[in-house]
């Protein structure tokens, strides 16, 4: 009897192992597997600096802001020279940081001016079993397969002008890699196939949308997600001038919603059947903002611009970083460091504090508690809830825009030239 209850024990745990860990060892996208800013780990470091908890850190490569993405023992970032004429992927060991593989997958001849602020890997790749998906923008796409670390497939003629570099990542979904391509003189979303690269669908923005703008108001760095409405799986892009929502097997249109800025970067956000939109780079005149956040209800079809809008708001709204929301609570960060937690029902604000620092990463939520990493390298941990509870604060060397990305109760994260596994 004994026997039958300890197999039957053991077997429990098992169970409960095996249904946990594919959710808690991979961190497949931008903002982690479930694209919502959300780690999937019961456990998340609170106290480190450069020689605290620090398990490896490893050198990187040449100039990049995109965030790491993991998948079992893999660590794959991506890279560039900082006059962008080499772009790379290197794949490092979880367990101790080494470097297992370096590609080199492009060399433009011009690759494009970028911002001062920016770098020629800003976008953030994305990862599945067995396959990795580099993207540099209009310097090019490709995969690798991650067993026999051979390149499946590239691609370099998806030509745009960025005008500021590229940023906005990929993102899969079933057979598909998805791109938002949006420059200053096309625009277009298109998915390709994942295992070959071609093209199953493109759909050109709308040129309504900018036909009363300059074409340098044409742009947007914004990274898509998919969401479902009553049964159907909706693409979300919210680039210049408008968020449209598409059917993501077809590419059709189904809504858009217009805000008439450009420079897009924030990511769309679902949470409790509600679409959070952020508009462009800089407001009309006027107002001392930058940047509007929407509440929007993804449910409607055509133009919801009115009929759509549940609330709205432009004050100390993040250019850069993707805003996370917790317990109907939206934490955000702008870029020269005011936070704020506001009611995502009604877009109230329960807190605001000037933190220290400017910041480019979103802020994660980790183990019950909200990670947000300034550009000079410091960590303000927060407890969600309507006052604002700091609950760490640490420090690392050099720079950090990249967000970080959480596994197994570990942090890996990336300044401008290291990577780091945190405990």
């Amino acid at each position: 009897m004994k026997s039958i209850l300890y197999i039957l024990l053991v077997s429990t745990l098992l169970s409960v192992i095996v249904a946990c860990s594919p959710k808690s060892e991979n961190w497949t996208h931008l903002r982690g597997s479930t694209f919502d800013g959300h780690a999937q780990t019961n456990v998340a470091p609170l106290h480190w600096s450069e020689t605290e908890n620090v398990i490896w850190k490893s050198e990187v490569k040449g100039v990049g802001w995109s965030s790491p993405v993991i998948y079992g023992n893999q660590i794959w970032v991506t890279s560039a020279t900082r006059d962008g004429k080499e772009m790379f992927a290197m794949c490092y060991d979880f367990k101790d940081g080494n470097l297992l593989k370096e590609f080199t997958l492009f060399k433009p001849e011009n690759p494009g001016r970028i911002h001062g602020t920016n770098s020629y890997a800003s976008s953030t790749p994305c990862i599945e079993k067995g396959f990795f998906y580099a993207h540099y923008g209009t310097n090019g796409t490709a995969c690798i397969n991650t067993k026999t670390m051979e390149i499946v497939w590239e691609r370099n003629d998806l030509k745009c002008d960025h005008m500021q570099g590229a940023a906005s990542s990929p993102i899969l979904y079933k057979n598909m890699l998805i791109l938002h391509i949006e420059g200053t003189d096309v625009q277009y979303i298109i998915a390709l196939n994942k295992k070959t690269g071609e093209t199953i669908w493109k759909t050109e923005r709308p040129e309504e949308i900018h036909n009363d703008v300059q074409s340098t108001f044409h742009k947007a760095y914004v990274t898509p997600i998919v969401i479902n409405i009553d049964g159907k799986d909706l693409l979300i892009s919210n680039g210049a001038q408008a968020c449209i929502a598409y059917d993501v097997n077809t590419g059709e249109e189904v809504w858009r919603f217009i805000y008439g800025e450009d420079s897009t970067v924030v990511m769309p956000i679902f949470y409790d059947g509600i679409i959070y939109i952020n508009s462009g780079w800089v407001l009309s005149e006027g107002t001392p903002y930058f940047s509007r956040m929407y509440a929007v209800d993804p449910s409607l079809e055509g133009d919801i611009t009115e009929s759509g809008l549940i609330w709205w708001t432009e004050e100390d709204v993040p250019q850069l970083s993707t805003p996370v929301i917790v317990d109907s609570k939206i934490y955000m960060v702008e870029e020269r460091g005011m936070a704020s937690c506001l009611d995502a029902k009604t877009g109230n604000v329960f807190w605001k504090e000037e933190f220290e620092g400017n910041y480019n990463a979103s802020p994660i939520f980790a183990a019950g508690n909200i990670y947000f990493n300034n550009v000079k390298g410091k960590t303000t941990i927060v407890k969600p809830g309507e006052e604002l509870n700091i609950v760490a604060e640490n420090q690392i060397e050099g720079s950090v825009k990249a967000t970080p990305a959480f596994v197994s109760g570990k942090m890996i994260l990336r300044s401008d030239s290291h990577l780091y596994m945190v405990e």
